[in-house]
């Protein structure tokens, strides 16, 4: 709070709040903006009796805060993007011209977000041409539809529809990087934000006051904070490795000689495990939704994949999270390079040998933090499960792991970057506050000596006058004795 009210009396930092809350209204208008050709009245009919679940669909409807499924224009929200990004990311290990423009800073890092944003277009064309065909069937929604969701299934109209979903995926695209740019935060998380808190609080609210339930209402809001302050107290964690650097001579100076630690937090990985393994698991689900629905297989993957409370999904969902822990970490957080940039600077950890020690040293620590990370992941993720087996809410439950890792990273990111702000204008108002002060010192001193030179230059004149007054009177009485000499004379 003291945060916040510290932001908004710098005027800068109040333009950038209300700036990015502006960006937040127009990605929920467009969000509530039916596509043009979609029978919207079908498509609300046919929501209401969709199932819902912690899939790769319900997490892309999550991602684009209802949208989804209301197939608007916004259908597609940020999810082709962050698609994108963590393929680019991937992308860097198997080609080498990623990596290199990796290294190069921040030219080769601009040319890699050039190439996430045609990724992100070429995502989001396929994704459009997916969604509107699920969604003709009403696979979309996990139940036949209503009616005819599309009553012009032509070429050009559906053509027309995907290019509108696309422009709309770019624009989202766009509000984002004016965020990061311009705003508080990063865009692409806060946007995420926004469209979980959108749909996450009515959910929530629902189960007390509609289904006037309000004992499972405080139990599942209690469990909620309970495993928000745990998640906010996790991610805070660090394992700060010391590192000493040695003093080297460049020219006359001395440069190193300081002592300072390496952060490594106990959840390297973030979010992104669990959103793997719900989108791999979504995939067997997809596919047997265009598959004969009294086939064996197709029955088999309904009941077990389909199912997120059934015994094989919590298994391969928990292996899955496990194994995209270490995996992703591995690609992110390259001990070698680190030790490589540690030795090349003069730096090295106390006890442990600089180069090939210390990456060892490093991946040592870094399997220690994984292991406890991806527990840390498994309890948060399995949290809703648990909560549905012993309330038995089904498909009421408002939150997921996955909801609860993105409130919580992106609420203290935000929190972390509006305080950084705030604190570098603090300090530019001190710097400007100290130089007007010392300009008026200057303007002082200034004062003081010309009033000095002033004073100076009268007294000189005084005494100028003095001594030619002084001259006179010796002349006149020179004169005068002239006079009284030429009289006695005569």
């Amino acid at each position: 709070m003291r945060t916040l009210i510290q932001a908004l009396r710098a005027k800068e930092l109040r333009n950038k709040i209300l700036f990015t809350l502006f960006i937040v209204i127009v990605y929920r208008i467009g969000a509530a903006i039916p596509t043009p050709g979609i029978d919207y009245k079908v498509v609300s009919d046919t929501v209401r009796n969709a199932s819902s679940g912690e899939n790769f669909v319900a997490l892309v409807n999550l991602f684009s805060g209802g949208a989804l499924l209301q197939l608007s224009v916004f259908a597609l929200g940020i999810m082709p993007y962050i698609t994108a990004s963590i393929v680019v990311q991937l992308l860097r290990v198997v080609i080498p011209r990623f990596e290199a423009l990796h290294k190069e800073g921040q030219s080769g890092e601009a040319k890699l977000t050039e190439y996430t944003r045609y990724l992100t277009i070429g995502l989001a064309f396929l994704q459009s041409t997916t969604i509107l065909v699920t969604a003709q069937t009403g696979a979309l929604f996990g139940t036949a539809a209503t009616g005819k969701i599309i009553p012009d299934s032509s070429v050009p109209n559906l053509l027309f529809m995907i290019i509108i979903m696309t422009g709309g995926t770019g624009l989202v695209m766009w509000m984002a990087e004016l965020i990061t740019d311009k705003g508080i935060g990063n865009g692409m998380s806060v946007l995420i934000f926004t469209s979980i808190c959108s749909g996450f609080l009515p959910q929530l609210w629902n189960i007390g006051w509609v289904n006037g339930d309000w004992a499972r209402f405080g139990i599942v809001s209690g469990t909620l904070l309970f495993v928000l302050i745990f998640v906010v107290y996790v991610e805070l964690m660090q394992r700060r490795i010391p590192v000493q650097y040695t003093r080297r001579m460049i020219g006359r100076k001395m440069y190193g000689g300081t002592s300072t630690y390496l952060p490594l937090k106990v959840n390297m990985s973030g979010v992104i495990p669990p959103i793997f393994a719900s989108s791999i698991l979504a995939i067997p689900t997809l596919i047997a939704q265009f598959g004969d629905r009294n086939a064996q297989w197709v029955t088999w993957i309904n009941t077990n994949l389909a199912n997120t409370t059934s015994m094989w999904y919590i298994g391969l969902y928990s292996v899955m999270i496990v194994f995209f822990t270490f995996f992703y970490t591995s690609i992110t957080f390259n001990t070698d390079e680190t030790a490589d940039n540690m030795k090349q600077y003069g730096g090295f950890i106390p006890g442990i040998r600089a180069g090939r020690a210390t990456s060892e040293y490093l991946t040592y620590i870094i399997n220690r933090l994984n292991t406890v990370g991806a527990v840390y992941l498994l309890f948060v993720a399995l949290v809703p499960t648990v909560l549905i087996l012993a309330l038995n809410i089904g498909s009421q439950l408002p939150f997921g792991g996955t909801t609860i890792l993105i409130i919580a990273g992106v609420g203290l990111d935000t929190l972390r970057q509006a305080r950084a702000q705030t604190e570098q204008f603090q300090y530019e108002g001190f710097l400007n506050i100290s130089t007007e002060k010392s300009s008026n010192v200057k303007e002082e001193d200034e004062k003081d000596a010309n009033m000095k030179e002033k004073s100076e230059h009268s007294s000189h004149e005084d005494d100028v006058e003095e001594i030619e007054v002084t001259e006179t009177v010796e002349t006149e009485e020179v004169s005068e004795i002239s006079e009284e000499d030429s009289v006695k004379e005569d």
